[in-house]
């Protein structure tokens, strides 16, 4: 299961479609993923965006070296990496996926 944090949104200088991508400063208003908890082999859901091009996913978040590998489960690009131009951010989302999930782990539990 996905670890889920608050306000994780920061920069990606990563060129290319590559992996792993490398994590650049907080946003405006936000923290590093490391600051809202995130701890060294955790798998996050990512969103990256990068001008109208996106990508949603799972990563390994690494902190040494700060990075984050990417596992696409849905893009903008045919559900392939997106191609990065160097000026992307990258946040941790809740998506329909987690949804699911919690309402499987509620049926079970009730």
């Amino acid at each position: 299961m996905v670890v889920l944090k608050n306000r994780a949104k920061v920069s990606v200088s990563t060129t290319g479609t590559g992996s792993p991508i490398t994590l650049g400063a907080a946003e405006d208003g936000y923290q590093t993923f490391a600051a809202s908890g995130v701890s060294d082999g955790d798998v996050v859901r990512y969103v990256l965006e990068d001008g109208n091009n996106w990508e949603i996913g799972t990563g390994v978040y690494t902190a040494s070296g700060t990075t984050l590998t990417r596992n696409v489960i849905e893009s903008s690009n045919s559900d392939a990496a997106i191609n990065l131009s160097g000026d992307g951010i990258v946040f941790i989302g809740f998506t329909v996926e987690d949804a699911d999930n919690l309402f499987d782990l509620n049926i079970a539990l009730g």
